[in-house]
């Protein structure tokens, strides 16, 4: 049975405006903590994504945003001694970006402040499962 258009047309909008206001307030909880931290939202987000050493290219993409962007912010991280650029293991003509000791405490305090009143916490692990499941099926590639 074919759904109604104008009622598929609703859901649309609707999830639209549901996924920016949920994308706003993750924002704002970012922002929050990066000034809680004397550290830019980026800078946040940089050293959420940086679980182990990459490349800035890599970590560009975990950030969804150019290279170029992610090259300024682990230049300003290198600056205030909490990252350092090291020669790539198999790749010659690549830096892997790599906390030092008082990044990997930093990264440590921003993933426990992030995780703290996220906006997620009003689900349970389950939905939050489920949330991340339906997202990734929204934005993966269809085969």
């Amino acid at each position: 049975m074919a759904r109604d258009p104008s009622a598929s047309s609703q859901i649309d909008r609707d999830v639209c405006k549901l996924v920016h206001q949920f994308a706003q307030t993750l924002d704002v909880h970012v922002r929050r903590v990066s000034e809680e931290l004397g550290l830019t939202a980026s800078q946040v987000v940089a050293l959420r994504e940086l679980s182990e050493p990459i490349t800035a290219r890599e970590l560009a993409a975990r950030m969804s945003c150019e290279a170029s962007n992610a090259t300024f912010v682990v230049d300003r991280l290198e600056q205030q001694g909490l990252v350092e650029r090291r020669p790539h293991p198999t790749d010659r003509r690549a830096k892997q970006i790599v906390l030092t000791p008082a990044g990997r405490r930093s990264r440590t305090t921003v993933v426990r402040r992030l995780s703290t009143q996220s906006p997620l916490t009003p689900l349970t692990a389950t939905q939050q499962e489920t949330l991340r499941e339906l997202l990734q099926a929204l934005v993966e590639p269809r085969r």
